[in-house]
């Protein structure tokens, strides 16, 4: 029987993942450490917390099955919450539930399955794992239901999944909807069946990123000049830190009309500001791509693409550049492309690959 390492949130998808296993692979749960006291003593909650990690122990006891707590949490303020100060600073919008996949659930904790014989790594994302015969590859499929879409798919925040990675990868929930998942917690009895969906950013649970940025590094982000496209000085602002593209609200400005957030200038500590026809744009220019689909990218390609979690796919083209870059033009303008978020290209329901948008 193959063995099977299930990283347990303590949520009620990662225990539904569990229990969909149980009869078929020996599991054995883990649930992963990764605040430090720094963000503890801030009143910041990372996950996972005592209470996420009781309940991910009282799930896998019920049904037998071994459950361990790995600290890892010098690995996530290295490789998750360092990058997503530097980002914020450097004036990039980051995503870090993305590197938190990258490098914690599919490349530390995998390392750690290995070490344990395990043959796989399951988790309760919504996503689907195949291998295609005819190209030789392992392929990441959006979740789907029983009526084809599935509003849970999380392929986006997987793109970064290598072929080795995908082929010791399971994602039993790729096929369910939420309800679905629900009904099985509840019928099995697990103590988080009626539990929350845990937020995006787990580390900054109030949503300030700006005051968590300045505890964190104990600087104060300075403000600057808000000035429109053409660089005239219109007001203002508090710090870039406190700003993403396409923001209107708490810009503290009275415009007499919609204003956007269109840029952040770091050179002069400048926040640009716009109409909502200037905060539209048809291209991109992505870097640090990952290819799945295929082995890489050497010549134009049709197919959509989406350059954040909740948007709908929007056809484009994208070109491949001299130094590995890519740039990617739309059919129609795009708005709010935001440097630091990821661009993910899509054929159909198969992600061919995904990088990080630099402007």
């Amino acid at each position: 029987m193959k063995k099977v390492m299930v990283a347990m949130s303590g949520g009620v998808d990662s225990s539904a993942a569990l229990v969909v296993l149980k009869d078929n692979y020996e599991l054995l749960g883990v649930t992963l450490k990764l605040h430090d006291g720094e963000y503890e003593q801030s009143g910041i909650k990372t996950c996972c917390s005592l209470t996420d990690i009781e309940d991910a122990r009282q799930v896998a006891s019920r049904f037998g099955i071994m459950h361990y707590v790995y600290n890892f949490k010098e690995l996530f303020g290295e490789k998750v919450i360092t990058p997503f100060i530097r980002s914020y600073e450097q004036g990039f919008t980051p995503n870090p539930c993305i590197d938190c996949n990258r490098y914690i659930k599919f490349e530390g904790l995998l390392e750690r399955a290995v070490s344990l014989d395990c043959d796989y790594v399951a988790t309760g994302h919504y996503a689907r794992v195949e291998y295609d015969d005819e190209r030789g590859r392992w392929l990441l499929k959006k979740a789907i239901s029983s009526d084809g879409e599935n509003d849970k798919d999380q392929s986006y925040v997987l793109y970064n999944l290598t072929q080795e990675q995908l082929s010791h990868i399971l994602f039993p929930l790729g096929g369910m909807t939420k309800a679905e998942v629900r009904e099985i917690a509840e019928r099995n009895g697990l103590v988080n069946a009626d539990k929350p969906d845990s937020q995006d950013i787990c580390f900054v649970p109030d949503g300030d990123y700006a005051s968590f940025i300045e505890r964190s590094t104990g600087r104060k982000s300075e403000g600057g000049d808000v000035k429109n496209a053409e660089g005239k000085v219109v007001g203002r602002h508090n710090g870039l830190i406190n700003y993403t593209i396409g923001q209107r609200k708490g810009l503290g400005i009275a415009f007499g009309k919609p204003t956007y957030v269109i840029g952040k200038n770091t050179e002069d500590n400048s926040l640009i500001v716009g109409s909502e026809q200037e905060l539209m744009k048809k291209s991109l220019i992505a870097v640090d791509l990952n290819w799945i689909s295929i082995p890489e990218l050497t010549e134009p390609i049709l197919c959509r693409a989406k350059t954040r979690y909740r948007m709908k796919e929007q056809p484009c083209v994208v070109y491949p550049e001299p130094d590995g870059r890519v740039y990617v033009e739309f059919n129609e303008p795009q708005r709010a492309i935001t440097p630091g978020q990821r661009v993910v290209f899509y054929d159909g329901d198969t992600v061919i690959g995904g990088g990080v948008i630099m402007q």
